[in-house]
């Protein structure tokens, strides 16, 4: 029997009995997220994949089809017996889901439809903490409009939006409880771009490192690593942890924090109040302060980010001292912190995303030497550190990537050609 396996669940589902119509919407879903995961087949594979019965399977794949969410192509001729089968292919062109990330120095949007592409993808710089949480959500609505317009130019209707935020996120009602570095404390997200968006649509709210987290392990160059951990490279440090093929949200939802651990100077205060936290010494911030002086170019919020992070990447390529000391300084600092985490996670891989993987280069020598001198374990105890291939697209990637796991969960929200919409779920 397959097995079929959950990363992400934001929310506390209730156990009952389940009835006919439940058991089919599981079995769309089962067929769906195989043909995501496992790729175009015939109806007798995916019946023989997934054990169910082959009359089961034709029905669902008529039920889908008539969804838009599949449709059937070449004959499959490998190894037939008897009458080939056309082969099915994951479709579902119709349908998007929308990622948006808010950060220190930006915000960024990107919207991928059910076969993972991209529809719109844009990013704002700004500062905001300035622009504060109604301002901001103001440019997130406005950023949502562009892209669901642009969808609709590709005749897809969005069916969740997810919104990334860098601090302690109350997923359940989708409030920012505290996001020092943005200045956020108990900001209703979800209400607030309810109110504006006007899209008949679920609304997520996530922390940014468990989006970016989710994402590698959904669509990276490390998918479906059992053991990983990603670390954001933002004004401030956040880690997505991956634990047995599932998403460690902690007790109370709030793991990750790993910037706030006591691995920094005690001397420097951090945005969350306290001294000594690991972001004080690997942050953005405090690598443009060892790079540059308070007037540089680099800097200026109101400029992108990734044209500044080029700027300290050619310094240092010229043989400027300083950027060259600031990055060494920055990737020792990083090997103290991520042997921390390898210790006690013991993950296959480590993914440095955000500026850490956008001036990666530099920092993987003095990072590798901490770790083969910190990490308990022959071989780096068998972890590898990777650079994250998706930037700063990863936690909006994540983002867009949950919004659509509701169909995955649920094809029946995807109205076909001969039923109505169904209502809109939150």
């Amino acid at each position: 029997m397959f097995e079929e396996r959950r990363l992400y669940d934001g929310a506390t589902r209730r156990h009952a009995p389940a009835d006919q119509a439940t058991v089919r919407r599981s079995n769309l879903g089962l067929v769906l997220r195989h043909l995501r995961d496992a790729g175009p087949r015939s109806r007798a594979r995916i019946a023989q994949e997934t054990g169910l019965n082959k009359a089961t399977v034709s029905s669902l794949v008529a039920e889908l089809a008539d969804r838009r969410l599949i449709t059937t192509g070449d004959v499959d001729r490998a190894g037939s017996v008897g009458r080939p089968g056309l082969i099915v292919h994951l479709d579902g062109r119709g349908v998007c889901g929308i990622g948006v990330e808010l950060n220190v120095d930006y915000i960024a949007i990107l919207v991928l439809d059910l076969r993972g592409e991209v529809l719109f993808e844009d990013r704002v710089a700004v500062d905001v903490h300035d622009l504060g949480a109604e301002g901001t959500l103001d440019e997130v609505a406005r950023l949502v409009k562009e892209g669901t317009s642009a969808s609709a130019g590709h005749g897809a209707v969005p069916v969740g939006i997810t919104v990334a935020v860098p601090g302690l996120v109350r997923s359940v009602d989708g409030v920012a409880t505290y996001a020092p570095n943005i200045g956020w404390r108990d900001v209703a997200v979800l209400d607030g771009l309810r109110d504006r968006v006007g899209l008949d649509c679920a609304i997520r709210v996530e922390n940014d490192a468990n989006l970016s987290a989710i994402a590698e392990w959904a669509m990276g160059p490390e998918a479906r690593t059992p053991d990983l951990v990603y670390l954001t490279g933002e004004v401030g440090v956040g880690g997505g942890l991956i634990v047995d093929g599932r998403l460690l949200r902690g007790a109370g939802g709030l793991s990750g924090e790993v910037g706030h651990t006591a691995l920094g100077d005690p001397d420097l205060v951090c945005g969350c109040g306290r001294r000594g936290c690991w972001e004080t010494v690997v942050g953005l911030t405090a690598l443009l302060r060892a790079a540059a002086d308070p007037d540089d170019p680099v800097h200026d919020h109101t400029r992108d980010l990734e044209t500044r992070l080029a700027e300290i990447a050619a310094r240092a390529d010229a043989g400027d001292r300083r950027a060259l000391a600031a990055l060494e300084q920055v990737g020792t600092q990083l090997g103290h912190g991520a042997a921390v985490l390898i210790n006690v996670f013991n993950p296959q891989v480590v993914l440095l995303g955000g500026y850490f993987a956008v001036l990666g280069r530099f920092f993987l020598e003095p990072m590798a030497a901490v770790l083969r001198a910190r990490v308990f374990g022959p071989d780096l105890a068998g972890a590898r550190v990777v650079l994250s291939t998706l930037g700063f697209t990863a936690a909006v990637r994540g983002g867009a990537h949950v919004a659509l796991e509701a169909v995955f969960d649920d094809p029946t929200l995807v109205a076909g050609d001969a039923s109505p919409a169904p209502a809109a779920r939150s």
